[in-house]
C-alpha cells in the first residue's frame, strides 16, 4: 500500500513539474511580456511598444469584479493626476460577454484606454484573480504586482507611481 501510495505521489509531482499548460505568474524584475489588443468599443490597435519610455499601470479587471468597481475610478484619478508626465493606464477586459464591458464602463466611465482580451494575456501573465495589476517602469520591467484592491491602495499607489516617474530610465530599486 506504502508503494502504491509512494508511486502515485510521484506520479503526480511529475505531471505538475512538467506540464506544459502550467504558467508561472509574472514576477517583480521581470520584463513585460509585448502585446497587442484591440480597445474595447472603438476598435483600435493598441501595442505595447506604444508604452515605451513611459510608467505603466497593467489593470485586468471584469466587469463581475467587485474590487474593480472601486479600481478603476482610482486609478482614473491617477492617470489624470500624472498622465502629463508620462503615466499611462491600460485597462484589459476579460469579459467573455463585451456587453457586460460597456455597460460596466458606462456606470464607471475612464479616460485612459480599454482593451479587450479573451484570456490569452492574463494566462501569459500568470493573473490568478481580478483585479491583478502590474506597474511598468519606463524601461519595461514590473517593479509591482498588485492583487486585489482595498481602501487605501490608491495612495500606496500614488507613492509607487511618483518614485517610478521620478527615476531615469532603466533605474531598478526593489
Amino acid at each position: 500500500m506504502t508503494m502504491l501510495a509512494q508511486t502515485l505521489g510521484r506520479c503526480v509531482l511529475l505531471l505538475c513539474l512538467f506540464n506544459p499548460g502550467t504558467v508561472t505568474a509574472l514576477q517583480v524584475g521581470e520584463a513585460m511580456p509585448a502585446f497587442t489588443l484591440p480597445g474595447l468599443g472603438h476598435g483600435k490597435i493598441l501595442r505595447s511598444g506604444y508604452f515605451q519610455g513611459k510608467v505603466l499601470y497593467l489593470d485586468f479587471w471584469a466587469s463581475w469584479c467587485g474590487p474593480c468597481r472601486v479600481s478603476l475610478p482610482a486609478m482614473n484619478a491617477l492617470y489624470r493626476e500624472f498622465n502629463a508626465e508620462g503615466f499611462e493606464v491600460v485597462a484589459v477586459n476579460v469579459d467573455k460577454d463585451r456587453a457586460e464591458a460597456h455597460r460596466f464602463l458606462k456606470q464607471h466611465p475612464v479616460s485612459y484606454y480599454v482593451v479587450a482580451d479573451d484570456g490569452s494575456l492574463p494566462r501569459r501573465f500568470g493573473v490568478k484573480g481580478m483585479p491583478t495589476a502590474y506597474l511598468i517602469d519606463r524601461s519595461g520591467t514590473v517593479r509591482r504586482v498588485h492583487e486585489g484592491f482595498r481602501p487605501g491602495d490608491d495612495k500606496r499607489l500614488r507613492k509607487q507611481i511618483r518614485q517610478l516617474l521620478n527615476e531615469p530610465s532603466g533605474a531598478i530599486s526593489q
